[in-house]
């Protein structure tokens, strides 16, 4: 079995890919949205998983007009809500399984 590939960007690729300026990259990593590899900006490394985060970080303060704390918050309570489906999913599979019409 092979494994998944990972991109990895550095701040500019990431910055182009993403359509974001630096400084509202660097606003998005300061208030832990974000988790680039590397000690600084200029070191950092970002997964395509980070980069869908990152326009989906975007999206969620232009649309909603959210602060940086605000989205943070939105990203972690869609992933709780995601998280909670997969597992009902499974459950209902479960009890799929057991429960004879």
């Amino acid at each position: 079995m092979s494994s998944p590939l990972i991109v990895h960007l550095d701040m500019a690729e990431f910055c182009e890919a993403a359509d974001l300026s630096d400084v509202y990259v660097i606003e998005i990593v300061e208030h832990g949205i974000l988790e680039p590899q590397g000690a600084q900006p200029r070191e950092w490394r970002f997964t395509d998983y980070e980069l869908s985060l990152a326009k989906r970080a975007a999206k969620l303060r232009r649309d909603l007009e959210l602060e940086w704390e605000g989205v943070a918050l939105a990203l972690n309570l869609l992933e709780e809500v995601q998280e909670l489906r997969a597992e009902n999913r499974m459950l209902r599979q479960r009890l799929g399984r057991l429960v004879v019409e």
